[in-house]
């Protein structure tokens, strides 16, 4: 982490048009758990890897992460990330979406640093993600206009949104360090399973967390009717009369923003679903944890067990 956040504060913003580059360092200066480029450095250390020839990608990955961020928060109309005010909050829509599109930039600048015969496939396999994460996020919103999503196509959807990144992070770390073809996909497997226990973490943590710790308000899933783990494993086990009831909930505006959120998790105590979700979480990073049991074991892949155990564990 110390080497990352190092890496990350010499990246240098102070530049012209100071409106462009100051909500990146703005957004890059929030901290975070770093979570995408410290699953690089595990994915090359784990096979060997010397950290400066994929720190490069480590970097593109952060910085391509909160570009997303930025975008998705202007989308979701989100007022706060990480305990601050959103940079479409701070500054306003067309700063983010600018900023961000420079964001993009800059993440592939930063892979141009990798070795040469090692770019192509980087290159692709950053593609890929990119391209997941869009389809994803598409996916997402598409459900927002739906009332028949299946907790299959939510788990789809996260996988493209969330755990690709989190996958491709450790599978180019692994791919620089010389991994071979069955390695990578095998650790790559093992962060996508990571990464949808990750994600439902977060629907957990967004209904039951502190905002102090969880960095943003909680309810907001619930006051803007996104379908989540949550909802979804509530609709399953409803009743027909408590299913109505939750849809009207959802759907209703005119409900006060902390009284619909009380309301809402009192029906989800009812159902149970909170206890669905930690059974989730938990598979999700059993199936995680038994596949880098195959792979080389040292002190990257006790890293990474640690790690899958401490993401599954976050304070609520």
């Amino acid at each position: 982490m110390t080497d990352i956040n190092q890496a990350i504060e010499q990246l240098n913003w102070k530049r012209e048009p100071y409106g462009l580059y100051e909500p990146i360092e703005y957004t890059l200066s929030t901290g975070g758990k770093r979570l995408r480029p410290q699953l690089a450095l595990l994915g090359s250390r784990l096979f060997g890897g010397k950290d400066e020839d994929v720190l490069p990608a480590a970097l593109a990955l952060e910085v391509f992460h909160n570009f997303t961020l930025l975008h998705d928060d202007v989308m979701d109309k989100a007022a706060v990330r990480r305990g601050r005010p959103t940079v479409h909050v701070r500054w306003d829509d067309n700063t983010a979406i600018l900023s961000g599109d420079q964001m993009l930039i800059e993440a592939y600048k930063l892979l141009s640093d990798i070795k040469d015969d090692k770019l192509p496939k980087v290159l692709r396999l950053f593609n890929e993600m990119a391209t997941g994460i869009c389809e994803g996020q598409q996916y997402d919103m598409e459900f927002e206009q739906r009332e028949d999503v299946s907790i299959d196509e939510y788990i789809n959807m996260i996988r493209l949104k969330t755990s690709v990144l989190l996958g491709y992070a450790l599978q180019i770390g692994a791919y620089i360090a010389g991994a071979s073809d069955k390695e990578q996909e095998d650790i790559y497997e093992a962060g996508v399973n990571l990464g949808i226990a990750f994600q439902i973490q977060d629907d957990l943590l967004d209904i039951y967390g502190n905002p102090d710790t969880f960095g943003k308000a909680t309810g907001g899933d619930i006051l803007c009717g996104k379908k989540t783990y949550m909802l979804l494993s509530a609709m399953n086990k409803a009743d027909n009369e408590t299913r109505k009831t939750l849809k009207e909930l959802i759907t209703n505006d005119t409900i006060g923003a902390e009284e619909k959120i009380k309301r809402v998790k009192d029906i989800y105590g009812l159902l149970n679903t909170r206890e669905e979700a930690e059974k989730a979480i938990n598979s999700y990073t059993r199936k995680a944890k038994d596949t880098l049991s195959r792979l080389p074991q040292n002190e990257a892949a006790t890293a990474l067990l640690n790690l899958a155990d401490r993401l599954a564990t976050r304070q609520i």
